[in-house]
């Protein structure tokens, strides 16, 4: 007798839907950015006649004196060469950007006064560029002369000792408001975050409670946003929407007990040949809130001294 064959029967094919993408935390964005900020060429020449125009609350002073604090190499030489680079219309270098092996490129204290344009007047604002801040206490700034720096008894070029402080010969001296500085500006690169050592942070917050103790208003800039993150490599109005950079700012925020509001993003020209848009609106942005924190402060003082008499 022949049997019937039957066929084995195939398992039923269950619809497994293809895996997600993995999305690298720097790559992740938010839908809508959570500081707004404009990137027009309208906006961009507003900020430049903004701060073009600016003029100093109390009269006597005519220049804002604004201090840059931060370790070695995180831009602080570039963020004046950046500045002054926009007010110029093309790419500079005066101070001397970059580091050694080791040390900080600035060993002298500098004062620089931006220009509009070539050969044009001075603008209200002078950048203080500081020798870097490193972990050793016989290394780097030496945080005694925060208080010289800040009541304006050291001059442009001073050479700094980081094992001797400047002894102050003249402290019996009133200090003019012109001559002080109106805002301390911290600058940290965010590439480097997670590298910055802990004594490096609790040499920072020393600086941070000197300046307390001055009353002096102080921002936080964090440099190199687009080597952290690559949307906002390509496209640097994504710099508010990165989920990444968002995380890094909170965080610098809380390490330094720095007002959030007071923290900014900014992108020094250290490879490009030609200026960007973009790139121009973000540090005129964060230069104008400067300019206000340390007009608030001259008026604060201001008030104090006439209310002294």
């Amino acid at each position: 007798m022949g049997g019937s064959s039957s066929k084995p029967q195939t398992p039923q094919q269950v619809y497994r839907p293809p895996p997600s993408p993995v999305v690298n935390e720097s790559e992740k964005l938010l839908d809508k950015p959570w500081r707004d900020i404009e990137w027009t060429a309208v906006r961009k020449e507003k900020l430049l006649n903004e701060i073009k125009r600016y003029k100093p609350s109390v009269s006597s002073v005519k220049q804002a004196r604004i201090l840059l604090v931060g370790p070695i190499g995180v831009g602080k030489s570039s963020f004046f060469n950046s500045i002054n680079s926009v007010f110029h219309g093309h790419i500079t270098s005066q101070a001397v950007a970059g580091t050694t092996l080791e040390s900080s490129v600035t060993l002298k204290f500098r004062t620089y006064q931006v220009e509009a344009g070539q050969n044009g007047e001075p603008l209200p604002f002078i950048l203080c560029d500081t020798m870097g801040l490193e972990e050793g206490l016989a290394q780097g700034l030496n945080i005694e002369d925060i208080p010289n720096i800040l009541n304006g008894k050291i001059g442009d070029r001073y050479q700094f000792n980081p094992v001797s402080p400047l002894e102050d010969s003249n402290s019996r001296n009133p200090e003019k408001l012109e001559d002080k500085i109106h805002c301390v500006v911290y600058v940290l690169d965010v590439s480097k975050m997670g590298l910055i050592p802990e004594k490096l942070f609790e040499k920072i917050r020393a600086v941070r409670k000197k300046v307390n103790e001055f009353g002096v208003p102080q921002v936080l800039l964090l440099t190199k946003v687009d080597q952290t993150c690559p949307p906002v490599e390509k496209d640097i109005q994504k710099v508010y929407h990165s989920v990444y950079l968002q995380a890094k700012i909170k965080d610098a925020s809380a390490r330094l007990g720095i007002p959030l509001l007071s923290v900014f993003p900014v992108k020094n020209y250290t490879r490009e040949v030609e200026l960007q848009q973009n790139d121009d609106i973000l540090l005129l942005s964060a230069l104008q809130k400067i300019l206000h924190f340390a007009d608030d402060y001259m008026r604060d003082m201001n008030d104090k001294s006439e209310c002294s008499f």
